[in-house]
């Protein structure tokens, strides 16, 4: 018999619908573990047992399809709950996590979890993922599919008093993302409109080793000027060894990064793109410390992004996609390839907004 364990990030367990302990509840053999690091000790019970080896369920590269291709006899089947991006971290601060076997699916069928939007189509929640692939480990689809019972009475439940609920007043509701205080927006973008670039770059990573230094390396950089549409894109060959989680974090695939150029030809190419005034925009110090580690000069007049949003909005603001969703509740257009084209489309809709702020 398969034996499930799920670990979750702290955040996902202050929600208040949790599929991951709905799945525990309904699976006999399965455990819910909540952290942000383990070590072999505190996993050993779940790694090194003979009878069932542990197998990894998070998509990647080197992922072999479990309903096409499952593991032969049982197995310990860890999977990683939380949104995505809490799941991409849980996974790169846990190395030993990503020396196991790795398995992935696609979806055969939509998500039933009709209260939650995912970040695409084939993705699903916790509960279905365990339910396709224990349809598929121990060879009975059917009845594995009795766990989408429970779900299915939360979602329907949950659209039941959203449909009933009574609805406050129009006059009442907010007519969109408020615009800050002509005050608050940075100076820059109040009064040099023309002369701002937003930059995104996106690193081959490895995990962090004890007693090695970290050394990211700058394999994709995009930058975009809000006031001219004029768009700068460059992918980099890694010179060592790519990251197996890289293609996935960033979203460009293996062959493109491997066929990518010189490093040196991006820095001379992106020297000419900017112009003296300009003012670099990123999403907090990381873009400009990656640009100067590899090779790059630093800006002369750098602006953080995420430290103006904080000084606007007067509390802490999260992540990049969360903030931009406040701004304009439609995801923006990608200006280019992968995470970063649309991290770039983020940017720029935020300094946009800000400086519409002060001229209308």
């Amino acid at each position: 018999m398969t034996r499930v364990v799920i670990l979750q990030h702290p955040r996902e367990r202050d929600m208040p619908i949790g599929t991951a302990r709905m799945t525990t509840l309904s699976v006999a053999n399965a455990s819910l573990r909540v952290g942000m690091t383990w070590t072999r000790d505190e996993l050993g019970d779940v790694l090194d047992d003979p009878a069932r080896p542990a197998i990894l369920l998070a998509p990647g590269p080197d992922a072999r399809d479990i309903l096409t291709d499952p593991p032969t006899g049982p197995v310990t089947l860890i999977v990683v709950d939380g949104t995505w991006a809490q799941a991409r971290s849980l996974l790169n601060r846990n190395p030993l996590l990503q020396t196991l076997p790795r398995y992935a699916f696609v979806t055969p069928e939509p998500s039933h979890y009709r209260i939650r939007r995912e970040p695409k189509p084939e993705y699903v929640s916790t509960i279905e993922a365990v339910m396709h692939v224990l349809g598929a480990l121990e060879g009975d689809p059917a009845i594995a599919r009795s766990l989408l019972d429970p779900l299915n009475a939360m979602v329907d439940a949950q659209l039941h008093c959203q449909a009933t609920a009574p609805r406050r007043s129009s006059y009442r509701r907010p007519s969109g993302p408020k615009p800050p205080a002509p005050s608050r927006v940075p100076p820059a973008i109040a009064n040099r409109f023309g002369d701002v670039v937003c930059v995104v770059g996106e690193a081959n990573a490895w995990a962090y080793t004890r007693g090695k230094p970290r050394h990211d390396e700058l394999v994709h950089w995009v930058a975009h000027r809000p006031n001219t549409g004029e768009t700068f894109e460059r992918i980099m060959a890694p010179s060592g060894e790519l990251s197996p989680n890289t293609p996935f974090h960033i979203e460009l695939d293996e062959a493109r990064l491997l066929t990518g150029g010189a490093r040196a030809d991006m820095l001379a190419e992106f020297a000419g793109f900017l112009r003296p005034n300009d003012v670099v925009c990123a999403w907090g110090h990381y873009q400009h410390s990656l640009f100067v580690a590899n090779g790059g000069a630093p800006f002369a007049e750098p602006l953080d992004l995420r430290a103006a949003a904080q000084r606007i909005a007067n509390r802490k603001i999260g992540t990049l996609e969360a903030f931009a969703a406040t701004v304009t509740p439609t995801p923006p257009a990608p200006f280019a390839l992968g995470r970063a084209g649309r991290r770039l489309a983020m940017l720029v809709e935020i300094v946009r907004a800000w400086h519409r702020a002060i001229v209308t």
